[in-house]
């Protein structure tokens, strides 16, 4: 089995994390830590295989973790989670060690794709004979992640942008207005991350008429 430690600090999401790391076969969460120092006390007592870390924590950079982390000799690999597209930032996790990187909102089979990844990456064996071992054994951490028919990752960055942008809630019209969809198709991309935990849908009352449905992203503090 592969040991997992997962670091975030937002309950909801940590939890969510772990249903979906212990749903993947083969993996098991051995913790979850909801800051930056306590996921390195916890890695001082129980070095793990694989570290499923955000990069914003309450008392630390994620990378501070991973560079605190090399410097104590643990060599667990990494898969960093971040909502910044920041290339500078992917150049320093990867000159830290981060294995893989995955944006939130990410979907329960973007996980399951870097942990499968992951899993075959680490598997492998057998001597490197050349360049084409090399290629053949980095090659498996690369890919994409599967969308369901229809859908595309710009479309899914940008109404996460959205939900992102408007904590309080949006509406399907407003989001299809921003990604230049149809309500119809804005509203399948929103459901879609209802149906994976990773959006909440609610009712907006105030007007003539059937009430108007709103999403958001869970917080801690919208207590589910």
């Amino acid at each position: 089995m592969i040991t997992t430690l997962i670091v975030e600090d937002e309950a909801i999401t940590a939890e969510a994390n772990r249903v979906y790391v212990e749903r993947v076969p083969g993996f098991e969460v051995a913790g979850v830590a909801r800051s930056g120092g306590e996921a390195l006390r916890f890695l001082r007592r129980a070095p793990v295989d694989l570290i499923l870390l955000d990069l914003s924590l309450p008392d630390m950079h994620g990378l501070e973790v991973c560079r605190a982390a090399r410097a104590a000799g643990l060599l667990c690999d990494v898969i960093a989670i971040t909502s910044a597209r920041d290339l500078a930032m992917v150049r320093s996790a990867v000159s830290l060690g981060v294995s893989q990187y995955l944006l939130k909102p990410f979907t329960f089979a973007a996980l399951r794709e870097k942990l499968t990844r992951h899993a075959r990456f680490s598997s492998q064996a057998g001597e490197i004979v050349g360049q084409g071992d090399v290629d053949r054994v980095l090659g498996t951490l690369r890919g994409t992640s599967e969308l369901p028919k229809g859908m595309t990752q710009d479309t899914l960055d940008t109404v996460a942008a959205q939900l992102r942008e408007r904590p309080g809630g949006v509406s399907a019209h407003a989001v299809g207005a921003a990604a230049g969809v149809s309500r119809v198709t804005a509203r399948r991309y929103l459901e879609y991350l209802v149906e994976l935990g990773m959006v909440m849908r609610f009712p907006q009352y105030g007007g003539v008429g059937r009430p108007e449905l709103l999403y958001r992203m869970p917080t801690e503090r919208s207590g589910g």
